[in-house]
């Protein structure tokens, strides 16, 4: 089998794990102890994990967070979400071809009595916003209870390899995401009125004001008088034909492979989305060794911050903006996917189409709320209250913030009184960290060619401020003194790279005219030294939008291993210096489309809807020219939103549909909610109880 694990990254430490033994469909394979069933496939190679009972078609990981169901696998004779199941030494792991049977014993498993808890507090994800809700809570000795799904705790902190954005106060801005993670759980430790449980699913918030959880697979009933949801969110899907196809990934899944589990699960990847998710995917992916064929984004300019499509495109990926994808087409992978220009109505023009291989596509096209949890306790009559992206997609920096205040807010309700008023500033200081980028203006104008000086290339207004608090002789400042405005330079620099290596988006470049005013030197911040340049190597050197500025040699390289980063000198004319963003890594070759377009056989009407189901578009938009707008009746004719994900995934898309045919929202009748949240086996409920 082959070997698809990352043996070399940047940021992340390469440790040595116990190795596992297992077997798929028969043949022995090596596992790393702990890791997940879909992680150990991918690791030797094996991307398709069954085919559906419907159709035949190839299953495989979309999600990796329990979400959906394409990953299910037969381990030990059971049908398992492999995702979010582990691999044990001597697991025999089979694919699911077709519908799992039910397994032939007479063994009935004994469990423990039911345990029932009280609590005061109860806290459902264990993320940034869970986090920092907790720790507030444990800094006054209430009684919480934190359950997240995970092994660890950190939510997506955990899967961030990058510097962070936003306040370096208030949610540490210019450290990396997965040190947050670490330092937020840390902190947790010390106040014992919080208990902690890990691989616990919250199943349902029942109308008794019990909450079902699934603890180390055995149920148990929590009775809290407040609950956080702090669960964050889940990924949209995309309707295009071939969106069946397996390896398509979530951003999520994709990052949670690379980054957490250290598998390298693509060669060829193209990234659909170019919000901060898909942007930040790319970088990573370059981390692992990935070659990123290239970016599409629907709107005229990326969504995500400036500084991390500029980063993006100097390090030699296109970004294709007003583009969208028309199809992926493959045998039961994808092997090339096809996009085309849209108009000013997001229609595709004919005649731009462009075709590109590559054996993986990433949709990043937003994400919707887990607001379950807070709609059941509110019709249980729970106390609820929401932060993180389980009340608002945001930042992990807002999720923080946010999470802090709500926890201050829960103490205030359970009778702390020394819990002080939350001042008003702090609200305005949430509403920031969740901002939207704002203007795009242009280079400081005033900077002198003398002495040594850093070039900012960060002019999107955008929360963060991590160089203007590090700087030793206070020479950084925002525009306006407050978080949102660009930081501009005036005073003294003395050289000494702290603004260039904290920047979140390597976008400070330090230039020094002190030794030869026509050839100064330029210092450049570099993150993906997995792909290693060494003193003497010529680079081509590229402006803040990709453009070339022409091939010059390294004269040095310092490795700051503090910081994972290192700093590359270049020496060149004064004419090209302060327009020195990067350097190119990926070469251009990667990126060209093939000769001809790849036009779809399917029609968009082919387009698959419910993945779990295998219900296309043209099923439903049947049901939509007959006059249904009530979700369950679409559900309970074509099956849509009745397999095992519970129309996590298809019930934003069937919606769209609706929209396209000039439904109002108000007019649809929504999905009737039952419990569970995921699938539990029966034998988990002990007695019936």
């Amino acid at each position: 089998m082959e070997n698809h694990r990352i043996l070399k990254h940047p940021i992340l430490p390469i440790e040595e794990r116990e190795d596992v033994l297992f077997t798929w469909n028969g043949e022995p394979l090596l596992a790393k102890k702990g890791e997940m069933i879909s992680s150990a496939l991918i690791a030797n190679g094996i991307n398709i994990f069954g085919h559906h009972h419907k159709d035949g078609s190839a299953q495989g990981i979309f999600c990796a967070n329990g979400q959906c169901a394409k990953c299910t696998v037969i381990a030990d004779g059971v049908a398992v979400k492999s995702c979010m199941t582990a691999v044990t030494s001597g697991m025999e792991i089979r694919s699911l071809e077709g519908l799992p049977e039910l397994p032939d014993t007479a063994f009935i498993p004994k469990y423990p009595p039911l345990e029932k808890l009280e609590v005061e507090v109860l806290i459902i994800g264990g993320g940034p916003a869970g986090l920092s809700a907790a720790i507030e809570l444990g800094k006054y000795n209430i009684n919480t209870l934190l359950i997240d799904d995970k092994q660890a705790l950190g939510g997506k902190l955990v899967l961030q390899t990058h510097k962070f954005f936003g306040s370096e106060e208030d949610s540490n801005a210019g450290m990396r995401g997965i040190e947050i993670g670490k330092l937020l759980a840390l902190e947790l430790q010390k106040y014992p009125s919080v208990q902690v449980w890990l691989n616990s699913t919250a199943l349902f918030v029942f109308s008794d004001k019990k909450v079902g959880i699934l603890k180390d697979g055995i149920y148990k009933l929590v009775t809290p008088h407040i609950i956080l949801n702090a669960a964050g969110a889940r990924e949209k899907f995309l309707r295009f034909p071939g969106n069946d196809l397996a390896r398509i990934y979530g951003a999520g899944a994709f990052q949670t492979l690379v980054n957490r589990d250290l598998v390298r699960p693509t060669n060829r990847l193209f990234i659909i989305g170019g919000g901060n998710v898909g942007l930040i995917a790319g970088y990573h992916a370059l981390q692992a060794g990935i070659n990123v064929v290239g970016l599409a984004e629907a709107m005229p300019q990326c969504g995500g911050y400036k500084v991390h499509s500029d980063k993006l495109k100097r390090l030699g990926v296109p970004i294709y903006t007003s583009h969208t994808i028309i199809n992926a087409a493959g045998k039961e992978t994808v092997e090339s996917i096809t996009i085309a220009q849209i108009d000013s109505k997001f229609k595709p023009i004919p005649g731009t189409e462009k075709s590109f291989a590559c054996d993986t596509l990433l949709i990043a096209v937003g994400l919707n709320s887990l607001s379950e949890f807070t709609e059941e306790a509110k019709e249980a009559g729970i106390q609820v209250y929401a932060a993180g992206d389980a009340q608002e997609i945001a930042e992990a920096s807002s999720a923080m913030f946010n999470g802090k205040i709500a926890g201050l807010i829960i103490a205030k309700e359970c009778g702390k009184e020394e819990v002080e008023d939350i001042p008003s500033e702090w609200y305005a200081k949430a509403e920031v960290l969740k901002s939207h980028p704002g203007k795009i203006k242009d280079y400081q104008k005033d900077l002198p060619e003398t002495g040594v000086f850093p070039v900012i290339h960060c002019f999107q207004e955008i929360p963060c401020n991590p160089c203007t608090t590090v700087c030793p002789t206070n020479s950084i400042h925002t525009e306006d003194g407050d978080l949102m405005s660009l930081p501009v330079y005036s005073g003294n620099c003395i050289g000494c790279y702290k603004c260039v290596l904290i920047c979140p988006g390597l976008a400070i470049t330090l230039v020094d005219y002190r030794n030869d005013k026509e050839h100064p030197i330029v210092t450049i911040p570099y993150e993906v030294f997995n792909i290693p340049k060494t003193e003497g190597e010529e680079i081509e050197l590229m402006d803040i939008d990709g453009n070339s500025l022409g091939f010059y040699p390294i004269i040095s390289v310092l490795d700051v291993k503090k910081r994972h980063t290192q700093l590359v000198k270049v020496q060149v004319p004064k004419a090209i210096a302060r327009k020195i963003a990067s350097f190119r890594i990926q070469e251009k070759e990667i990126s060209n489309p093939l000769p001809e377009p790849v036009m779809p056989e399917k029609m968009p009407d082919d387009a698959m809807i419910c993945l779990c189901e295998r219900v296309k578009a043209g099923d439903i938009r049947k049901m939509i020219h007959s006059g249904v707008t009530n979700l369950n009746q679409i559900k309970a004719k074509t099956r849509a939103g009745m397999g095992p994900c519970g129309a996590k995934t298809c019930e934003n898309l069937i919606i769209q549909l609706l929209r396209e045919e000039g439904i109002s929202i108000d007019e649809v009748v929504p999905n009737t909610r039952r419990p569970l949240f995921i699938e539990v086996p029966l034998e988990k409920f002990p007695d019936g109880d």
